[in-house]
């Protein structure tokens, strides 16, 4: 897979009341198309921070951030969000939350069937056609969350950014949840970066895990290749000594290293 996603040498620094804050430093990484990247880290560690750079909803102090050849320099449908709060128009029914970015991005160059076609079929995707009618208000927060995320498909974004957006639900409803993303990247091979704390979600999405150093003045720290094979299934994995490997290596960075930043160094 080649390069698609490049990140140089970037750093941020907030201005603050109390004087500069130093969020990230000197953070370097290539994604390749159709890669999917979990960040994760210690809260304050810019995990948050680094994806928004990325979507281009901020610009960075310094270094460069590259996306299909191209300098990031503010959001673009090439790049969409889906963040933990779905975010959803309370007036506005499922089918027409994700109509207006299909809308949006596509109303100029489609006919008004196609944009129609082109929102009941990632609806589709994410298992929501019954409930297209329905109002944000007569669903569950998971059938929220797949509304947010069909409307971030919906858009056929080169790169799909996601933060902690199953963070706020149960734990039953975020494996659920879990395993429909791996079935809907599989099947629209998307370059997905997404932002977790969560140890097994890490390891169950993602190729690579990119751990993060605490803050203030974060970077990364360290990267592990989850070498697992597609398509995963959670049950399969639960006595899979690959996986295990690949948590304990991250559990032991997070709680170890990054408790005695010197191993880290050393390691």
């Amino acid at each position: 897979m080649e390069k698609f996603v490049s990140i140089e040498n970037v750093g941020q620094t907030f201005k603050t009341r109390k004087g500069p804050f130093v969020a990230l430093r000197d953070v370097s990484l290539s994604i390749a198309e159709g890669e999917f990247i979990t960040l994760i880290g210690h809260s304050g560690c810019g995990k948050s921070t680094l994806l928004n750079l990325i979507a281009g909803l901020t610009t960075p102090t310094s270094g460069a951030l590259i996306c299909a050849g191209r300098e990031i320099a503010g959001p673009g449908p090439e790049r969409a969000v889906v963040f933990q709060n779905h975010s959803l128009l309370p007036w506005m029914t499922c089918f027409e939350n994700v109509h207006l970015g299909v809308e949006r991005v596509f109303g100029a160059t489609e006919s008004k069937a196609q944009v129609k076609a082109r929102t009941q079929d990632t609806l589709a995707l994410v298992g929501l056609t019954h409930a297209e009618s329905k109002y944000p208000h007569e669903i569950s927060g998971g059938m929220k969350q797949r509304v947010g995320i069909a409307r971030a498909l919906a858009m056929q974004p080169k790169v799909l950014l996601m933060d902690e957006p199953f963070g706020a639900l149960d734990a039953l409803t975020r494996a659920h949840l879990q395993d429909a993303l791996l079935k809907i990247v599989d099947r629209t091979r998307s370059t997905v970066v997404m932002v977790t704390h969560d140890v097994d979600e890490a390891v169950l999405l993602a190729d690579r895990i990119v751990m993060m150093t605490n803050g203030p003045a974060a970077t990364i720290g360290e990267i592990l290749k989850v070498d697992l094979p597609r398509p995963r299934d959670r049950v399969a994995l639960a006595d899979d000594k690959a996986y295990h490997a690949c948590r304990t290596a991250v559990l032991d960075f997070l709680y170890r290293k990054q408790r005695n930043p010197a191993l880290a160094e050393a390691a």
